[in-house]
């Protein structure tokens, strides 16, 4: 096997790994305080929809950061073809509800790509993530409190899908005299 061969396998080896942790991160259950909460304040008690919802939010959001802020553009269709066999093989997903979840999860997607796309003076993303949150789950009209607290774990989900992407591919390294923005040119 030639040297570039094998450095070609091993790099491919490594991201595949790397994807698989990932993929991994995001079919994490949530956290059940705030499973909880979401339940309490947003959908009427319904623990079930809470879980469901903050599933979607994180993985939704998984997708998009890999998307948006992955060394290359191949990786973000990686973790999305990764990520599909995940819902696939997902045991909290009935057999006869695959089809369900699918559209529900990119509805979501849909919509939290969107909400980060706008950028709005008044408001940062993790809030306007955090109103959409609720508007999916059933409260468009919430409390400042729930709103805060909606953005914050949204806020989370984007910070932690950035850090483990990061483990999963690495970070860009710049020369130190050269700016990021001269790579576009």
């Amino acid at each position: 096997m030639s040297p570039r061969l094998f450095d070609e396998w091993r790099s491919e080896r490594r991201l595949k790994r790397g994807l698989a942790a990932y993929i991994a991160a995001l079919m994490a259950e949530p956290d059940a305080d705030d499973v909880a909460w979401m339940a309490h304040s947003v959908c009427g008690g319904d623990e079930d929809r809470a879980a469901w919802e903050l599933r979607y939010a994180r993985r939704a959001l998984g997708l998009v950061v890999a998307q948006r802020d992955a060394l290359d553009d191949r990786t973000g269709s990686l973790v999305a073809r990764e990520l599909a066999a995940a819902l696939q093989a997902d045991r909290n997903i009935a057999p006869a509800m695959l089809r369900v979840a699918e559209r529900q999860f990119n509805d979501r997607l849909t919509t939290y790509r969107e909400v980060l796309a706008a950028r709005t003076p008044s408001e940062g993303a993790g809030a306007r993530l955090g109103r959409a949150l609720l508007i999916i789950a059933g409260a468009p009209r919430a409390s400042d409190d729930i709103i805060a607290r909606a953005g914050d774990i949204m806020a989370r989900f984007v910070g932690e899908a950035n850090a483990e992407l990061r483990k999963a591919v690495g970070t860009p390294s710049l020369p130190e005299d050269v700016p990021p923005s001269a790579l576009g040119r």
